[in-house]
């Protein structure tokens, strides 16, 4: 389940850094949430300047952007784990990136196993086992 999804800017996007970003965030999610990396999927949307906005003007070529993340997880995750994840994720885009963390915004969704669907099949019924034992570890 374990998706986050980029929003950068075309200037500081090359080829390089997004395949780093990617790579990068997988691992991450694999370590703190101690998921099995085969299930965990990373993207980018590359935005041009002119649609991005900083300080209330849009961007201009050769400005540094402004990137966004969404990181999604099933609902149970503990409150530190998601922490982790948003400061994880805003350290990668600065390195990578070369930019000031003080740009970086983000936000981490919690989704309802029975909102999320694997291979068409609600979560709550694919990953209950696992969904249960999670409960019982953080009551």
């Amino acid at each position: 389940m374990p998706i986050v999804h980029f929003h950068v800017c075309q200037t500081e996007a090359s080829e390089e850094r997004c395949r780093l970003l990617v790579e990068s965030a997988c691992q991450i999610y694999a370590r703190i949430l101690d998921a099995p990396i085969e299930r965990v999927r990373a993207f980018i949307t590359v935005h041009k300047p002119y649609e991005m906005a900083l300080l209330g003007r849009s961007l201009h070529t050769g400005d540094s952007g402004a990137p966004f993340f969404e990181a999604y997880v099933l609902r149970g995750r503990t409150p530190a784990q998601r922490q982790e994840l948003m400061m994880s994720f805003t350290e990668i885009l600065s390195e990578i990136l070369s930019i000031d963390k003080s740009v970086v915004r983000g936000r981490c969704v919690q989704v309802d196993p029975e909102d999320w669907c694997i291979a068409g099949y609600p979560a709550a019924d694919i990953r209950k086992d696992e969904i249960e034992a999670r409960q019982k570890a953080i009551s």
